[in-house]
């Protein structure tokens, strides 16, 4: 039992917890509040720092072409400058960008730029036009061959005439109902004269404007006479070359079409020299004797029907003739004159005595 003066004291004794005891809470707070303080004030000045370097630039500056397609968007130009090397950020670079003003009169068009460029220098240089990239103009013309055409690619794009060759035998190409899928592209690609940029161009380039030239210029053409002159589109373009390659003069289109029709009917051969040049495998010295005796389905002096492809590629008159022959009797004709003009005749004899007077 405890005496009065020992309850006293006990009673004197304070209910809180000693002082001590009470600030160590406090203490801990403190603490993480100033570890938090340390951590968020490193990562602003590690923000400010990476902000800084994204603005900056340093390193070679490699020259690199940069196209910026029609319609882009500001975060898609950024990024696409971040991953040639032009620019060290994107997600930054963009930011800028919109910041900048400039987002809006970025122009479409390719660039000359170099690798590590500050964003600023690089937004306007995008600003303003891009110079007119270099363009070279490709003459294809009439009558010539597609060994021809990739020779003339090859002088005038760089393109190499095997790497055009390859992807003109691609079988990838077609232009319905006119070229079926798999054929050759002799004939088709029309003879114009284009213009390419002088880099950058590619044999499919080439080919798939060709062709897509060929269908609009012929576009107006009566392809509905196929039908009723027993042929069909296809075999329209090769009657086609081959009056482009016989026919000196105008006037003679449409004869030399009636004469190829008509020996058609007739079953007989076409006997057209121009075919057995494009097998010719000597064509320096002219065609030969011996040319002629060359077994092939293009030797139209030994074998009836057209051969299986266009020889060349013929312009819109001939097109026109093959579509629109003359109507004459005519089986037989000769190159007569300077001016490069045909003897037309029906029967053989007289086609002999053309010879005679023309060659003789």
């Amino acid at each position: 039992m405890l005496g009065p003066r020992m309850l006293e004291t006990a009673h004197s004794r304070p209910a809180t917890e000693p002082p001590g005891r009470h600030r160590r809470p406090a203490s801990l707070g403190l603490r993480i509040a100033l570890v938090l303080f340390v951590i968020a004030a490193g990562l602003v000045v590690a923000g400010a720092r990476y902000y800084a370097w994204c603005r900056g630039a340093s390193g070679p500056q490699t020259p690199i072409r940069f196209t910026v397609p029609e319609g882009a968007s500001g975060s898609q130009i950024a990024n696409a400058l971040h991953r040639a090397g032009v620019l060290r950020c994107g997600m930054v670079s963009e930011w800028l960008l919109r910041r900048s003003g400039e987002a809006d009169r970025i122009q479409a068009g390719t660039f000359d730029l170099t690798t590590n460029m500050t964003p600023e220098a690089a937004f306007a240089a995008l600003s303003k036009a891009p110079p007119p990239a270099p363009t070279v103009n490709l003459t294809i013309p009439e009558g010539y061959r597609l060994t021809q055409i990739a020779q003339r690619v090859w002088l005038e794009l760089g393109i190499s005439p095997k790497a055009f060759l390859r992807e003109a035998s691609s079988g990838g190409y077609s232009l319905p109902p006119y070229l079926p899928e798999g054929k050759p592209l002799e004939g088709f690609l029309f003879p114009q004269t284009y213009q390419f940029l002088k880099h950058g161009t590619s044999a499919k380039d080439v080919i798939e404007r060709m062709l897509a030239e060929f269908r609009t210029e012929t576009a107006s053409l009566p392809w509905q006479n196929a039908k009723r002159l027993g042929v069909s589109p296809y075999q329209v373009v090769t009657i086609a070359s081959m009056i482009e390659e016989e026919a000196k003069v105008e006037r003679d289109r449409p004869l030399i079409s009636a004469v190829i029709y008509n020996r058609l009917r007739r079953g007989m051969p076409l006997g057209i020299d121009a075919t057995v040049g494009y097998i010719d495998p000597d064509p320096s010295n002219g065609l030969t004797a011996s040319d002629f005796r060359i077994r092939s389905p293009y030797n139209t002096r030994l074998h009836p029907g057209l051969p299986p492809t266009p020889i060349s590629s013929p312009g819109l008159p001939s097109l026109r003739a093959a579509l629109s022959p003359a109507h004459v009797p005519y089986l037989y004709y000769v190159l007569c004159g300077a001016d490069g003009h045909h003897k037309f005749s029906v029967s053989y004899r007289q086609f002999e005595r053309d010879v005679a007077r023309c060659l003789g």
